[in-house]
C-alpha cells in the first residue's frame, strides 16, 4: 500500500476520461445549466448550476452526482466497449488483452461467484485463526500488507521528503476500516448510531464466513476494541496535514529496540522489504499504541481482528451477500446510497484499477486526440506567466522569497496526457480457473510490489501517479511535478469548440489550482527540487500565515448542514489553491486578449463566461449524508463552497456581475483575502 502525498484538484476518480476523437460538439457555456430564477448576487451557485441540478436528479447508485460524475458515466461507457472489443478475439495467453478480458469476465461471473461463496478465503482464514506467537502473526500481517488490506498500520515507499532523489520506506496509521478517527472516538448522536451499525456489519461477515452467532459478536466486539485504540492515538486530519511532523526517519535496528512488539525481520522480509535499512515513521504516536496493541491483544483477539481485515478486504470479491452486505454499510450507511452499482462497473472498475496504465494505453490509442496535448503545453507556459506575475506583484513578500518562489515555478515538471514509456505487466499472471479473489489478491500483490521494489533506489521522475484515464489533476510537492492526465482533458474542463473565456475559466482554473499547490500551505514547505526545505524568511512566512489564517476562518465558518461546519483548517490547503487557480487563470486570459474585448456570446461577457465556465466544473446534487461524510474526511471543500466561497474573495468576480453591498454573495474589501 501506497502513501504519497498527492495534492489533486478533485477526489480522485478512477475509470474517467476524455471523449472520442469524432464526438458531438458541447457548448461552451449551456444556458440550460442555469437556473435565471436565482440572482446571481444572492446564490451563484444555484443561478450558475441550479438548472443542470434540477436536469440531472440523483441516481439511487450515487451519494453524489455531478459534473465528474457524468464524464465518469461516459468513459466507463468507452471502457465497457474495449473490455467487450477483447471479448471478441482471441487473446495469446499471458497478454495484457487475455488478463484485461478475463479479470473483467470473472466479475461479471455471478453464477459462479456465488456458488463459490466464502470458499476462496477459506485456507487464508484457517492459516489466520491457527496463528500462535510473534514470529507467524509478523509474517501474517506482511503477507496482508503485500496484497489486499492494511491491518494495524500501511507500509509504503515514496521519495524522501528531505532527500527528494532518493525513495525510502514509509510507516503511515491505518487499521481503522472505517477510515477516519473521528467515526470512533466522536460521541455525538450520529457517529454512536454508525458504530452500531459497524459492528452489526462486522457481525454479519463473519457470520458469512462459517462463524457462529457467539464467536461472531465476541469477534465483533474486539474488531471495535482495536481500531478504537488505534484511533485514540491517531494523528486527526489537521495534523496529518503537517508534512514537518510527519518527517521521522529512524534506522531499522532502532525501530526492532523502540517498537518490539512485532518481529521486523519476519515482517519486512514477508511484505517485500529485504534490505530496508531505514524507515520514516509518519505518525510516532500512533505506532506507539500500534506496538501496545500488538504486545498484549491475546492470540484470539488477534485472530480476529486479522481474520475481520481479511474478510472485509476479500467481500467486494465474493458472492453476493458478502457484496451486498459491504454495500450495505459503507455506501449506504456512510453515505447515503440507495443502490448498489450494476455489476458490470463493478466488474470493469477491477482491471481499470490494478491494470491501469494497460488499460490507460488501449484507451488513450483510442480516444485522445494529440492536439490536446500541444494545446495544454502552451496553456500550462501561460499559467505559469501569469503566476510569476502574481509572485511580483505581492506587496508583502520581500525580493529574497520571490526570487525562491520564481525558482521553484520555473522549474515545475510538467506531465500531460500520458506517459511517455508505458509499465511492464508480464509479471503478472491472471488464470481464470482460479476464483475471482485469488486473482484480484494476486494484482494486488504485483501493484505493491511494484511500488515497494523501489526503496532505496533513485527516484523516477517520469512515473506517473494517475492513470491517463482518470479525470483529475495533480501535484506532487516530492518532485515539484504537475499532471493533468488524458482524462481532464474534454468538455466541461476542456473544450476545442469553446471560446478562451471559457477554457480558461475550466482547464486554466485546474492548472492554476495544481501550481498553486506548490505554494500554499503544504507546498510551500518544500523547496524546487522537492525538498523539505524552509525557504521563505521569518517575516514572509509570518505574512503568508495571517492571511492563510483569514481564509480558514472564512470557510470553517460555513455551514454545509444543519450545525454541522465546514472544517477550513483541514481544507485550506485546497482552498488555497482554488482561490489562486482562479485569480491566475483569469490573469492568464486578460494576458491572452492583448487588449482586444471579446464580443458578447448569448448576452454574456467574456469575465462572466469565465466564472459560469468555472461554476460548472461544480455543479452536481448531493444526499446530506454524503455531505456529512466528505466534510469529515475529504480535503476538499464541497462543490457549492468551491465556488460561493471561493469566489467572495475575487474583486473581478464582483464587477463582472455587478454584485454589490447588500446582495449576499457580497464580501466587503476589508474582509477578502489575496494570498497568490
Amino acid at each position: 500500500m501506497k502513501k504519497v502525498m498527492i495534492l489533486s484538484f478533485a477526489a480522485a476518480l478512477m475509470a474517467t476520461g476524455c471523449t472520442s476523437k469524432s464526438v458531438t460538439k458541447t457548448p461552451g457555456i449551456d444556458l440550460s445549466n442555469l437556473d435565471t430564477t436565482v440572482a446571481c448576487g444572492d446564490d451563484f451557485y444555484e443561478y450558475a448550476c441550479g438548472g443542470w441540478m434540477k436536469n440531472n436528479p440523483l441516481k439511487p447508485e450515487y451519494a453524489r452526482y455531478g459534473s465528474f460524475d457524468q464524464l465518469r458515466e461516459n468513459n466507463q461507457e468507452q471502457i465497457r466497449l474495449l473490455f467487450e472489443d477483447l471479448g471478441k478475439q482471441k487473446a495469446e495467453p499471458g497478454s495484457v488483452a487475455q488478463k484485461i478480458g478475463d479479470l473483467y469476465n470473472m466479475g461479471l461471473d455471478s453464477v459462479r461467484l456465488n456458488k463459490e461463496g466464502a470458499a476462496p478465503i477459506a485456507d487464508e482464514l484457517k492459516r489466520i485463526q491457527s496463528l500462535s506467537g510473534k514470529e507467524a502473526v509478523s509474517a501474517m500481517i506482511g503477507e496482508m500488507h503485500r496484497t489486499m488490506s492494511a491491518p494495524f498500520f500501511a507500509i509504503y515507499v515514496d521519495a524522501d521528503a528531505k532527500n527528494s532523489s532518493m525513495n525510502i520506506a514509509g510507516w503511515y496509521q491505518a487499521g481503522m476500516n472505517m477510515g477516519d478517527r473521528d467515526y470512533y472516538v466522536s460521541d455525538d448522536e450520529s457517529s454512536r448510531k454508525i458504530r452500531d451499525s459497524y459492528t452489526n456489519y462486522i457481525k454479519t461477515l463473519f457470520t458469512l464466513a462459517g462463524y457462529s452467532q457467539e464467536a461472531a459478536e465476541q469477534a465483533a466486539a474486539t474488531v471495535l476494541k482495536v481500531e478504537t485504540a488505534i484511533a485514540k492515538a491517531a494523528f486527526t486530519r489537521e495534523e496529518l496535514r503537517d508534512p514537518q511532523a510527519g518527517y521521522n526517519v529512524m534506522t531499522v535496528a532502532d525501530l526492532k529496540k523502540q517498537y518490539d512488539g512485532l518481529d521486523w525481520d519476519v515482517y519486512f522480509k514477508t511484505v517485500g522489504l529485504d534490505s530496508v535499512q531505514k524507515i520514516n515513521i509518519g505518525q510516532p504516536r500512533t505506532l506507539k499504541a500500534v506496538n501496545d496493541l500488538l504486545k498484549t491483544l491475546s492470540e484470539q483477539e488477534m485472530r480476529d481482528y486479522l481474520a475481520f481485515n481479511c474478510i472485509d478486504g476479500a467481500a467486494p470479491y465474493l458472492s453476493d451477500d458478502f457484496v451486498n452486505a459491504r454495500f450495505d454499510f459503507y455506501s449506504k450507511t456512510l453515505s447515503g446510497k440507495e443502490q448498489i452499482e450494476p455489476r458490470w462497473k463493478r466488474a470493469l472498475n477491477v482491471p481499470n484499477s490494478l491494470l491501469s496504465e494497460a488499460v490507460g494505453e488501449m484507451y488513450v490509442a483510442k480516444y485522445f486526440p494529440p492536439e490536446a496535448k500541444e494545446r495544454m503545453v502552451q496553456l500550462v507556459a501561460n499559467l505559469q506567466t501569469a503566476l510569476g506575475q502574481h509572485i511580483d506583484s505581492l506587496e508583502w513578500m520581500s525580493a529574497e522569497t520571490k526570487a525562491k518562489a520564481h525558482e521553484k515555478l520555473n522549474t515545475f515538471y510538467v506531465k500531460i496526457g500520458y506517459p511517455d514509456k508505458w509499465r511492464d505487466y508480464s509479471g503478472l499472471t491472471i488464470d481464470p480457473k482460479e476464483s475471482y479473489y485469488a486473482n484480484v489478491r494476486r494484482a494486488a500483490e504485483f501493484e505493491t510490489l511494484y511500488s515497494l521494489k523501489d526503496e532505496g533506489k533513485p527516484v523516477d521522475k517520469a512515473k506517473w501517479y494517475m492513470s491517463p484515464q482518470t479525470v483529475n489533476a495533480y501535484y506532487n510537492p516530492s518532485s515539484n511535478e504537475i499532471c493533468f492526465p488524458a482524462g481532464i482533458l474534454q468538455p466541461p474542463f476542456f473544450n476545442f469548440d469553446a471560446d478562451d473565456a471559457v477554457n480558461y475559466g475550466a482547464i486554466g482554473v485546474v492548472i492554476g489550482h495544481e501550481m498553486t499547490h506548490g505554494f500554499d500551505d503544504q507546498g510551500r514547505q518544500y523547496d524546487k527540487d522537492g525538498n523539505l526545505n524552509d525557504w521563505w524568511t521569518p517575516e514572509d512566512a509570518e505574512q503568508f500565515n495571517q492571511r492563510a489564517e483569514i481564509l480558514a476562518k472564512q470557510y470553517d465558518n460555513i455551514i454545509v448542514l444543519d450545525t454541522v461546519h465546514a472544517n477550513g483548517h483541514f481544507t485550506l490547503g485546497e482552498n488555497i489553491a482554488d482561490h489562486g487557480g482562479l485569480r491566475i487563470a483569469y490573469t492568464a486570459f486578460r494576458n491572452s486578449l492583448n487588449g482586444v474585448e471579446p464580443a458578447l456570446i448569448d448576452g454574456f461577457t467574456a469575465d462572466q463566461r469565465f466564472y459560469l465556465s468555472y461554476a460548472n466544473l461544480w455543479a452536481g446534487n448531493i444526499r446530506d449524508a454524503e455531505i456529512l461524510r466528505l466534510t469529515k474526511i475529504d480535503p476538499h471543500s464541497l462543490g457549492r463552497w468551491r465556488v460561493n466561497a471561493a469566489l467572495r474573495n475575487i474583486d473581478t468576480f464582483f464587477k463582472a456581475f455587478n454584485i454589490k453591498e447588500g446582495d449576499p454573495m457580497f464580501l466587503a474589501p476589508k474582509d477578502r483575502v489575496v494570498i497568490w
